[in-house]
């Protein structure tokens, strides 16, 4: 039962009849993981802590930094040197202390990734590398969660969802991380600030459609967003048959670290680092 202030809290959720109270209640009753304290974790992390996803863990092992303020907007100038986990996670219990947040201020790796997103209902993407982009995907595909994947770079940014044994993965449009040094690191190529608020807050809407089963996913699809052309395009992804990790004959049969693509910079995404 909705006490009186949570009901007027919610009632712009309420109201909605593809929400209403039942739908309310799931996002109460639902886990979402953030991996990534950073550009897209921030928009990510508000959203769902505002809307009122009963459990949020947020993983990090970074402290905010100066640089990391022009568009990781959870963070405020007083935070620089804190945790990232601990700076986010203050943030959201002031949005809305009904919302329980669970901090890993650890690197995710291939030793705990399984521990930590096993509880989740959804995974949300929100690092800066390679490396990590593939250790979540595996993961989440073999652990059979679903999960927001989140890229940026420049004024380029990119999400697809990933449905694990329905959908594509991320090895099915790219097999093995790119050779190190074959794309510019971010603090070479830089990013446009707000662009990571358009993609994170677009991973937010799909978590939230997931956990109250309404809409159309972006399984299946990857959303590419050009800032610079205010441009939106869909580009449709399909199961890749030969995919290493979700093909007919799978190559990829364990769980590791792809350490010669840890300072690869996805298109933002340490060790598993946010972007």
């Amino acid at each position: 039962m909705f006490t009186d202030a949570q009901i007027e809290r919610y009632s712009r959720h309420i109201i909605l009849k593809e929400v209403g109270g039942k739908g309310q209640q799931k996002l109460f009753d639902s886990k979402v993981l953030i991996i990534g304290a950073g550009g897209l974790g921030s928009p990510v992390a508000l959203y769902l802590a505002a809307a009122g996803v009963g459990v949020i863990g947020i993983a990090d092992a970074d402290v905010v930094d100066l640089s990391n303020l022009q568009r990781q907007v959870i963070h405020h100038t007083s935070d620089i040197g804190k945790p990232k986990v601990a700076s986010a996670r203050e943030k959201m219990n002031a949005i809305n202390p009904d919302v329980r947040v669970t901090t890993y201020q650890e690197w995710i790796n291939a030793g705990n990734i399984f521990d930590i997103i096993r509880d989740y209902d959804f995974v949300i993407d929100g690092t800066d590398n390679f490396a990590a982009k593939f250790l979540i995907n595996d993961a989440c595909v073999m652990a059979r969660k679903p999960f927001s994947h989140g890229g940026i770079l420049h004024f380029i940014g990119q999400t697809t969802t990933v449905l694990p044994g329905e959908s594509a993965c991320y090895r099915c449009l790219s097999p093995a991380p790119p050779p190190p040094g074959a794309i510019p690191t971010c603090a070479q190529a830089g990013v446009i600030g707000v662009l990571p608020g358009v993609i994170g807050s677009i991973q937010a809407t799909e978590a939230v459609k997931f956990l109250i089963g309404v809409g159309k996913l972006l399984s299946g699809r990857l959303l590419i967003y050009d800032a610079e052309g205010m441009d939106f395009s869909n580009v449709p992804i399909r199961k890749n048959p030969r995919c290493p990790l979700c093909g007919d004959h799978p190559t990829i049969l364990e769980l590791k670290d792809e350490i010669g693509a840890m300072n690869a910079c996805d298109i933002e995404s340490g060790r598993s680092s946010s972007q």
